[in-house]
């Protein structure tokens, strides 16, 4: 089982990089006693089109096209439902036992996601009402998904 983290744009070297990559580094970890194979990050390019739907629409096109068939996907947006760690953890787990082969959490552009992404996506997911910077978000996503590794695994990282 893999977990993806997929986002339009590029982010830069520094700070915001380096814990993006301690985190995913401690997810590779914990999640190789649970059979995650690999917790990666792919980034694409945002869209040039002049309209925004038309932004959205490539960037979702972009996202969309390398997903697996039974990939579970989760749509991180601002409409999306709000999760307590250990209720994400769970529904992470679920998919897992089901036999899903990757798990990709979608970060959208500046627009946000297309219609064809969200119309595809599994789980719709907010971090809250306010709205976070693109770095921010992947860091947060990052660390959601070694938290909830580390809840499966019982490890003691997530205190109730």
């Amino acid at each position: 089982m893999r977990y993806l983290i997929t986002a339009v744009g590029r982010m830069k070297a520094g700070p915001e990089r380096e814990l993006l990559d301690r985190y995913l580094d401690r997810a590779r970890k914990t999640g190789r006693a649970l059979g995650v194979t690999a917790v990666d990050v792919s980034e694409t390019v945002e869209s040039r089109a002049q309209r925004s739907e038309d932004r959205k629409a490539e960037e979702a096109q972009v996202l969309l096209s390398g997903l697996h068939p039974r990939a579970r996907l989760i749509a991180l947006d601002e409409t999306g439902k709000t999760m307590a760690s250990p209720a994400f953890a769970e529904v992470l787990r679920g998919w897992m036992d089901e036999g899903c082969p990757e798990i990709v959490l979608a970060i959208g552009g500046a627009d946000g996601h297309g219609a064809d992404l969200l119309a595809r996506a599994d789980l719709k997911l907010a971090f809250g009402a306010m709205t976070w910077p693109h770095q921010i978000v992947r860091i947060l996503v990052a660390e959601q998904v070694y938290r909830a590794l580390t809840i499966q695994s019982g490890h003691p990282y997530h205190r109730v």
